[in-house]
């Protein structure tokens, strides 16, 4: 393909190079997803063998993703993505949300969802979804956390935009820190259940921090200000205050980090938060 000679000193130029067309942006989705081995992926995306064979060469060529041998006989591998293509999660998930926008919305800047929108079709089909066992993500609680708490009989995850933040120009992005202060007066129902709870934005871990000394927050909260639980499970995202942010949402998962409910969008933040531990109280009972 002719290039004009500028591409070779124009970063846009060379990640599309990379990217090379929509199919290589689908097979980063999926293995963001955790579908990582060839079948796997084959059967997501509809792509022939010879092609998808062909597209995984080339990204791991370009260094995006790694070939790790899980079977001898006959030989398999699952591909992995390298420091380089985790680095792409966030560009992943600023297509996600501009698609969400642009082309699924209406163009409006929102925090919430109506319910016959594309985000809430794609929140609510979480349900039955299985996160990885190796999904990590900074912690106020030290180093970095699962984020399906490997040792409790259920988990709640709760993201929101961010704290701090006076929210007044964004429907639905108010309420964080209400949302919080609920989690933590709750918080002694939920230990007693066996039910972890975490907290999820986009917020960088030291102001997470200072907002956990700040209110007594008990439980963790996680940063994924690197976008990978919004990559892995194509979680709703908006644009504000100068990053890209959680929209708010509640996921109950058992202790096998299946995905058993799903509370979205969040209009009453007391009632899901009350919702939240009854259904995650049945999960644990049923565990």
């Amino acid at each position: 393909m002719r290039k004009h000679n500028a591409d070779k000193t124009c970063g846009i130029a060379q990640a599309a190079v990379v990217m090379g067309d929509w199919w290589n942006v689908l097979v980063l989705r999926e293995i963001a997803r955790g579908h990582v081995r060839f079948d796997a992926l084959a059967a997501e995306i509809g792509l022939s063998r010879n092609v998808l064979t062909e597209r995984l060469g080339r990204l791991v060529a370009h260094g995006v993703l790694r070939r790790s041998l899980y079977q001898r006989r006959p030989v398999r591998y699952e591909y992995l993505l390298t420091d380089s293509g985790l680095a792409l999660l966030p560009l992943l998930v600023a297509m996600q949300d501009w698609g969400d926008r642009w082309v699924l919305g209406d163009g409006t800047l929102t925090a919430t969802a109506t319910e016959d929108s594309a985000e809430h079709a794609r929140v609510h089909a979480l349900t039955g979804t299985r996160l990885p066992a190796d999904l990590q993500l900074p912690s106020t609680q030290g180093p970095d956390l699962p984020v399906v708490a490997p040792d409790a009989a259920a988990t709640v995850l709760f993201t929101y935009p961010g704290t701090g933040i006076e929210w007044q120009d964004i429907p639905g992005a108010a309420g964080c820190t209400l949302e919080n202060r609920l989690f933590r007066e709750a918080w002694p129902d939920f230990r007693e259940a066996g039910v972890q709870v975490r907290g999820i934005s986009t917020q960088l871990t030291q102001e997470q921090a200072e907002f956990t000394r700040a209110e007594a927050i008990p439980y963790p909260l996680l940063s994924d200000a690197a976008h990978h639980l919004a990559a892995t499970l194509r979680l709703p995202t908006f644009h504000g205050a100068g990053r890209p942010r959680h929209k708010r949402l509640i996921l109950i998962l058992d202790a096998e980090r299946t995905v058993r409910h799903t509370l979205f969008p969040v209009t009453d933040i007391p009632e899901a938060v009350t919702e939240s531990l009854r259904l995650a109280v049945d999960c644990a009972r049923t565990a």
